[in-house]
């Protein structure tokens, strides 16, 4: 009776095993902390093979930002069912990104804390991911301008300040509630939620808040 042959693990399996490991160590810990053999040993393998398979820290870490921003990005697109109303839409949204980020908080982290703190080439990742999740919610609040007006009557600058200003918002929030207990992704999205549709809902309904009349410089307010 022959021996029992087993088969190798495939290489891209292996890198995505070696990759988990580098989220949890860098989410936890950051990239300059984090060594080599340390992420080998979570990971299963020896440190040389981590090296066969990427040279070095740095294309570790790109190669940990890339997957992270593809399924955080992938996660809040396909949270969105295309034929509901525009507030459905912006909740499912909110959604999917809250509920995406409180499963992954390495990676989470790994996104909003270590990546940008970096420098080049880290922050190019992440300003990459981040350009294609404002545009994604700029095409949502047009959704929305569309339905209150049969055509967008928002300026595209105007889109473009809301869509960063949301953006904005979520990530914070996700950040506070991943490191508050008791916090759920739902309440975190209908926190959000009603932040801000309450003021969009108004601007779609032709009732923007418009700041007070400020004196003529040189002129006294009596």
């Amino acid at each position: 009776m022959g021996a029992v042959r087993t088969g190798r693990m495939p290489r891209a399996v292996r890198e995505q095993q070696m990759l988990d490991a580098v989220v949890q160590i860098f989410g936890r810990r950051g990239h300059t902390a984090a060594s080599m053999d340390e992420i080998a040993e979570l990971a299963g393998i020896s440190e040389p093979l981590v090296y066969l398979y990427l040279n070095s820290k740095e294309d570790l870490f790109t190669a940990c930002i890339r997957r992270e921003a593809a399924a955080l990005t992938g996660a809040v697109r396909d949270g969105v069912r295309p034929g509901l109303s525009a507030d459905r839409q912006l909740w499912e949204g909110l959604r999917a990104f809250f509920t995406h980020t409180a499963r992954h908080p390495e990676g989470w982290a790994v996104l909003h804390l270590q990546a940008r703190t970096h420098g080049e080439p880290f922050a190019a990742e992440i300003a990459a991911m981040r350009a294609e999740i404002v545009a994604f919610v700029a095409e949502l609040i047009l959704v929305a301008a569309r339905e209150a007006h049969h055509d967008p009557a928002l300026p595209e600058r105007d889109v473009a300040g809301l869509a960063e200003a949301l953006v904005g918002a979520a990530e914070s929030l996700a950040a506070w509630a991943n490191a508050t207990p008791g916090v759920t992704s739902r309440q975190a999205a209908a926190t959000l939620m009603n932040f801000a549709w309450a003021g969009l809902g108004d601007l779609m309904e032709n009732r923007p808040w418009s700041p007070p009349v400020e004196p003529a410089r040189g002129q006294g307010r009596g």
